[in-house]
């Protein structure tokens, strides 16, 4: 199996933080900006070279609007469905600060909510009409016990199989996912870099023995200087 490990456009959040260095005023669920919008469907078109440049068979996202609007842009492009995937969201989930600045859960965006906005989305069976998240705050402790579970999914799901699956999620989570791949007890003793819809591949062994082949990470030359956010 081959991963390509993609992060989302630019968000109104991320746009939010580098404006202003804080995060009064975030979106609990933020949609990508205009820059975000070009970074995906420059994202898309270079996917999408010579038909299917990377042979990609299965393309997943996260539940968080950045991401599904990322993917569903490379999903037209590459004539592939987009598959939901609730556990690659950005750690936290959906939050936002009340007036005392303690982080609340949210309850997310619903079924209904989806299937109209975003009817090329194939929803898992599971998500209902309360709310995909739902929850508290996803504390700390947490991230990289999801992030050990998507692994292990990853690998139930494709194992040693000829599948290139692609995943749209979040620049967080991807520091706790790499954290599980190498067996990291801190998973912010390296800090692994995603600029907005940069596309990482790690290359799983077909064969008991043989390793796991990081080919590159944070790739963005689909984009100009001018869209690197």
């Amino acid at each position: 199996m081959q991963l390509y490990f993609i992060r989302h456009g630019q968000s109104a959040n991320n746009a939010l933080w580098d404006a202003t260095g804080a995060s009064v005023g975030r979106s609990d669920d933020p949609e990508l900006t205009a820059i975000g919008q070009q970074q995906a469907q420059l994202l898309a078109a270079f996917l999408a070279q010579g038909g299917n440049r990377f042979g990609i068979t299965h393309l997943y996202t996260s539940l968080m609007i950045r991401s599904i609007e990322t993917a569903l842009a490379a999903g037209e492009s590459l004539g592939l469905p987009v598959h939901s995937w609730e556990d690659i969201h950005e750690t936290g989930g959906i939050f936002n600060e009340d007036v005392d600045g303690n982080l609340i859960g949210l309850p997310g965006k619903n079924r209904a909510h989806f299937e109209a906005a975003y009817p090329a989305l194939v929803l898992h069976d599971s998500l209902n009409a309360h709310g995909w998240w739902n929850r508290p705050f996803e504390q700390f402790d947490q991230h990289p016990i999801r992030a050990q579970r998507v692994l292990a999914e990853i690998l139930e799901r494709h194992g040693s199989s000829e599948d290139i699956v692609a995943v749209v999620s979040h620049g967080n989570f991807y520091r706790h996912f790499m954290a599980a791949l190498l067996h990291m007890p801190d998973p912010h003793a390296v800090f692994f870099l995603m600029n907005n819809t940069a596309i990482s591949r790690i290359d799983f062994p077909k064969a008991e023995g043989e390793s796991v082949v990081i080919q590159y990470q944070n790739r963005v030359d689909h984009l100009p200087p001018g869209l690197i956010t």
